[in-house]
C-alpha cells in the first residue's frame, strides 16, 4: 500500500525543516547561499503574520515538501490573490505527487474564502522542470513579467 501524503499548515516546530528546505531551494534554483540566521528569523516572522502561511506535506511523519502563501489585494478583482512561493520538495520524494497534494490543499482553502480570486506563482524562466510540473497541474503562464528593484538593507 502506498503511504498517504498528509498536508497541513506549518507551525513554529517546523522551522528547522523550513530553514533547511529554503536553503536548498535557493541554492538549487538560483545558486544563492542564504544567511541561515536571517532566513530562520524570516520564517518565524512569516508564521506569525496574518497574510502569510506555510503549508507542508508529510509522508510517514516526515516533512517532504513545503510552500508559502502570501496575500495580495487586487483592486481590479475586488479580491485577493494568493502567491504560492518557496515551493520545495525533498529530492528523495519528487515525482510522487507531493506538490500536487499541497496545491490541492491550497485550492480547497481558497474555495472556502470567497475573496480569494486567483492563485499565482512565479518561477525562474530557466527552470524548465518546474514549469512543466506547474503546467501539468493546470497552471498557465499569465503573461506577466516580474520586475524587481533591490535595496540591500
Amino acid at each position: 500500500m502506498v503511504p498517504k501524503i498528509f498536508v497541513r499548515e506549518a507551525d513554529q516546530s517546523d522551522v528547522p525543516t523550513l530553514v533547511e528546505y529554503n536553503l536548498s531551494l535557493a541554492y538549487e534554483t538560483e545558486n544563492i547561499l542564504l544567511d541561515k540566521n536571517v532566513l530562520r528569523l524570516g520564517i518565524k516572522k512569516a508564521l506569525e503574520l496574518n497574510d502569510c502561511r506555510y503549508i507542508v506535506a508529510e509522508l510517514e511523519n516526515k516533512i517532504v515538501g513545503q510552500t508559502m502563501i502570501t496575500s495580495e489585494w487586487s483592486d481590479w478583482r475586488n479580491g485577493g490573490i494568493w502567491w504560492i512561493q518557496s515551493v520545495y520538495v525533498n529530492p528523495d520524494y519528487r515525482k510522487r505527487g507531493v506538490f500536487q497534494n499541497i496545491l490541492n490543499y491550497i485550492e480547497n482553502l481558497a474555495k472556502e474564502i470567497p475573496e480569494i480570486k486567483a492563485l499565482r506563482l512565479y518561477v525562474m524562466k530557466e527552470n524548465q522542470i518546474a514549469r512543466r510540473a506547474y503546467r501539468s497541474l493546470g497552471m498557465n503562464n499569465s503573461g506577466y513579467l516580474v520586475y524587481e528593484k533591490y535595496h540591500k538593507t
